[in-house]
C-alpha cells in the first residue's frame, strides 16, 4: 500500500480535520503507524543534529511540530480501539502495544534531545519568554527526567525493556477484562425473574439477548462492581446473580484470568521505579502530580476512611432495620441486596423512589435541553448536529460546537450505547488536539455505555446515568475550551489528579432548577418534574454517602497498595491481598464491595490511572470549593462561565493547575465543603 493510498497519511479534508472514518479500513492502521515512526524520529533526528546552541526557536517549537502525523494516526485508532474493538482491531492493538512503547522511549530517552532541552531549562531565567513557552521548556524537561532521560544507557535499555512489557501486559488486561465481562452477562429465561425493572429496561435486555442469539434476557454488566438494576429487582437471587458475576470478572481460572496478569503489571512498575530512583511505583507516579508524594494521598485516604466507614455502618443498621420489620423471612443484609433496601429507606425518608423518574430522564432531551442547554447558558456556546460527518461508528453522533456570536470552536462526537466490541465504563477522548502552533481545533468524543432499548422504544436514563453524561461533557468542554499554543497543553494533558475537576464541576448543574426544569420533562406527558420531587432530591444529596464514599475510597486504596510494593516482591494471592488492603483501612466491611476489584480495575491495570485513582477526591477537593463559588456569585450566569472557562478550562495544562485555580477562585482550595457533601465533617 502506498502512503497516498492510505487516508491516515494525509492530513483530512473534513471540516476540523476529523479522520475520514468512511475511508479508513483496519489494514490502514499498522502501515500508518510505521510511517509514523518513521516521520516522527527524523523529525527529532533533524533538532538534534543542529550545530548551533539549543534556543527555544531551533528545539522546542520544531519539537512540538514533530509529531503531528503519529498523533492523528494514534487518536484515530485507540478511539476505535476502545470504543469498536473488533476481534481485528484487537490483534493491531496487540501488535502495536509494543511498538508504541519503544517509540515513546525512543523520543523521550534521546539523550541528544534531553541535553538541549535541558540546556535551556538551564538558561530559563535569561530567555525572554512568555510564560506558556516558558512553562512548556520546565515541563518538557521535568517530564522527560521523570521518564528516565537522565539514565545510563544501559538502565535506559532495561527500562525500555521494562516499559515493553508493561505495554503488553496492559493490553492484556483490557482484552481479557472485555472478553470475560461479555462472556459473564447475565441470562435470564423469564421477565419475573427480573420483577422490579421496567418495560424500557426490559426490551433493552430482551434487544441485548436477541443479539447475542440468545432468547430470554441479557443483563450486560458495567465497569463497576454492582449494576443500576440491583435498586429494582425484587428477586434477591437475580440480584446475587448479576452481582456474583461482576465480582468473579477476570478471575474465574480460564483463559481470561488477569489474576496473574496484574500481579506482573505492579511487579514490573515496582522494578521501573526502584530503577528510575523511586521507592515505590505510588512514589513514582505522585512525584510528578500535585499530590507531590505517596504520603500525601495516604494521608487524605487515612483522613476520609473512618468517618466513610464509620457512616457505613449506620446506613447498614438502617438496612438491616427495613429487613427486620418486613413480611419476609429475616435474613442479613448482603452486597447484592443494599441499592435495593436502600431505595427502600430513600423512600421512607425522603419520599423519592429514583427508579421511578426514569421516564423524566429521557437521553435526547436530557442531551439537548440539559447538557447542552447548561453549557449555552454558562458559557454562550452553541450545538448543531452535522448528520453529514461520519465518525468511526452508526452510533456515534456528530455535533458541530460554535462560540458565542457564531465562530467555530470544534466538534462533539457523542456515542451513548453499550455494545460487545467496547470497553466498560465511560470516557472521553480527543480525536484531534487544539492548537494555534499547529492551526488546529478541538474534536473530541464522550463514549457512555447505556443499554440499548427495542426499536420504537424510549432511552430512559437512571439518575446515575445523567450524572455520567453530564460528567464526562465536563472533559469534553475542558477539550473544547483549552486554547493553547502548543499542543503538549491542548485540551485535558494536566495533571492526573486535576483532570478529573473540570468534568466533576459540570456535575452541580443537574439538580440546578433552571436547567433541571428544562430537561426533566415526562417523555410522554411533557409534564415538569414535580417541585416536592426535586426538592427531596436535594435534602437527599449526601443520602448513601457512607457507601459511595467507602466502595470509591476502598478502589483508592487498593491502587495505592498494589503500587506501594517493593521490586521483587511478588503477590501470590491477590484475594488474600486485597483483603489485607482492606482491613488496614479500615474499609473491609462485606457488604460495601471496593468499587472496582483487581481483575477488572481497568483505570489502573489499563488505563491512565495507575497510583492515581485517589485524583476523583484530590479534584472534589477543588470541585465542592468551587461549587460553593457558583453558589455565592449567583450560579448559571455567563459572567461566571465566561470567568471559569478563560481561567481554568481556557488554559489547558499550559499553566499550573493549582496557579490557575488561584486565579479562579483567589486562593487555595478549602476541604471543608467536600468534608460536608461527603457527610465527613
Amino acid at each position: 500500500m502506498t502512503d497516498a493510498a492510505n487516508p491516515l497519511l494525509t492530513p483530512s479534508t473534513l471540516p476540523y480535520a476529523l479522520p475520514d472514518y468512511a475511508a479508513i479500513r483496519p489494514e490502514h492502521y499498522l502501515p500508518a503507524f510505521h510511517a509514523a515512526f518513521e516521520e516522527h524520529l527524523a523529525e527529532i533526528t533533524a533538532i538534534t543534529r543542529v550545530r548551533s546552541m539549543p534556543t527555544f526557536e531551533n528545539t522546542m517549537i520544531p519539537l512540538e511540530l514533530a509529531g503531528a502525523t503519529l498523533e492523528r494516526v494514534a487518536h484515530a485508532f485507540y478511539t476505535v480501539s476502545s470504543a469498536d474493538a473488533t476481534a481485528e482491531i484487537q490483534a493491531i492493538d496487540e501488535k502495536l502495544a509494543p511498538l508504541m512503547a519503544a517509540h515513546d522511549d525512543a523520543i523521550r530517552l534521546d539523550a541528544q534531545l534531553y541535553w538541549r532541552v535541558k540546556t535551556l531549562h538551564e538558561q530559563l531565567d535569561q530567555l525572554d519568554l512568555d510564560g506558556e513557552s516558558r512553562y512548556l521548556v520546565e515541563r518538557h524537561f521535568c517530564e522527560m527526567t521523570h521518564a528516565g532521560a537522565a539514565l545510563e544507557d544501559i538502565a535506559k535499555a532495561q527500562l525500555t525493556e521494562l516499559n515493553r512489557q508493561l505495554s503488553m501486559l496492559t493490553t492484556t488486561f483490557e482484552r481479557n477484562l472485555l472478553a470475560d465481562t461479555n462472556d459473564l452477562a447475565v441470562l435470564f429465561t423469564s421477565a419475573e425473574e427480573l420483577d422490579g425493572l421496567a418495560a424500557g429496561e426490559l426490551s433493552a435486555a430482551a434487544r441485548a439477548a436477541s443479539e447475542r442469539g440468545d432468547e430470554g434476557f441479557l443483563i450486560s454488566l458495567p465497569l463497576f462492581t454492582g449494576h443500576p438494576y440491583l435498586a429494582s429487582l425484587t428477586n434477591r437471587e437475580s440480584r446475587r446473580r448479576i452481582l456474583e458475576a461482576s465480582r468473579s470478572r477476570a478471575a474465574r481460572g480460564n483463559a481470561h484470568d488477569n489474576r496473574g496478569v496484574l500481579g506482573e503489571i505492579a511487579s514490573l512498575r515496582a522494578e521501573r521505579a526502584q530503577l528510575l530512583g523511586y521507592a515505590s511505583h505510588a512514589a513514582y507516579i505522585t512525584a510528578d502530580e500535585t499530590a507531590g508524594s505517596a504520603e500525601a494521598v495516604s494521608d487524605l485516604l487515612h483522613r476520609l476512611a473512618p468517618a466513610a466507614a464509620s457512616n457505613a455502618r449506620e446506613e447498614q443498621a438502617a438496612l438491616q432495620a427495613i429487613i427486620d420489620a418486613s413480611e419476609d423471612a429475616p435474613f442479613e443484609l448482603e452486597a447484592p441486596d443494599w441499592a435495593f433496601y436502600t431505595e427502600k429507606v430513600r423512600t421512607a425518608k425522603y419520599d423519592i423512589d429514583t427508579a421511578a423518574l426514569r421516564p423524566w430522564f429521557e437521553a435526547e432531551r436530557v442531551l439537548q435541553d440539559g447538557v447542552f442547554y447548561a453549557a449555552t447558558q454558562l458559557y454562550g456556546v452553541s450545538f448543531t448536529e452535522r448528520d453529514d460527518l461520519v465518525a468511526y461508528h452508526p452510533g456515534a453522533r456528530v455535533f458541530e460546537v460554535f462560540n458565542p456570536g457564531g465562530s467555530p470552536l470544534g466538534l462533539y462526537i457523542l456515542d451513548l450505547y453499550t455494545r460487545d466490541t467496547k470497553r466498560g465504563g465511560a470516557w472521553m477522548n480527543p480525536i484531534v488536539s487544539q492548537s494555534a502552533l499547529r492551526g488546529t481545533a478541538a474534536v473530541v468524543v464522550n463514549n457512555l455505555n447505556v443499554a440499548r432499548p427495542g426499536d420504537g422504544q424510549p432511552t430512559l436514563l437512571t439518575l446515575d446515568e445523567v450524572t455520567t453524561l453530564f460528567h464526562e461533557f465536563g472533559h469534553a468542554l475542558h477539550g473544547l475550551f483549552a486554547t493553547v499554543n502548543y499542543p503538549h497543553f491542548a485540551g485535558t494533558n494536566v495533571f492526573r489528579d486535576f483532570v478529573e475537576f473540570p468534568s466533576q464541576v459540570n456535575e452541580m448543574w443537574i439538580l440546578w432548577p433552571e436547567v433541571l426544569d428544562n430537561y426533566a420533562r415526562h417523555y410522554e406527558t411533557g409534564e415538569p418534574l414535580n417541585a416536592e420531587i426535586v426538592k427531596r432530591l436535594r435534602a437527599a444529596e449526601a443520602f448513601n454517602q457512607g457507601h459511595d464514599t467507602s466502595e470509591y475510597l476502598a478502589a483508592a486504596w487498593l491502587d495505592q497498595v498494589w503500587h506501594r510494593i517493593a521490586a521483587g516482591e511478588a503477590v501470590d494471592d491477590v484475594a488474600a491481598f486485597e483483603a489485607a488492603a482492606l482491613a488496614e483501612i479500615g474499609l473491609d466491611n462485606p457488604a460495601v464491595p471496593t468499587r472496582y476489584a483487581s481483575t477488572y480495575f481497568a483505570h489502573v491495570f489499563s488505563g491512565g490511572y495507575s497510583a492515581g485513582y485517589y485524583s476523583y477526591i484530590w479534584s472534589e477537593v477543588l470541585d465542592a470549593d468551587t461549587v460553593e463559588w457558583f453558589r455565592e456569585n449567583g450560579g448559571l450566569t455567563r459572567e461566571n462561565g465566561d470567568r471559569f472557562r478563560a481561567r481554568l478550562l481556557g488554559v489547558g495544562g499550559s499553566k499550573d493547575p493549582l496557579a490557575a485555580y488561584r486565579d479562579f477562585r483567589g486562593r487555595d482550595a478549602d476541604i471543608s465543603p467536600l468534608l460536608k457533601r461527603r457527610g465527613l465533617g
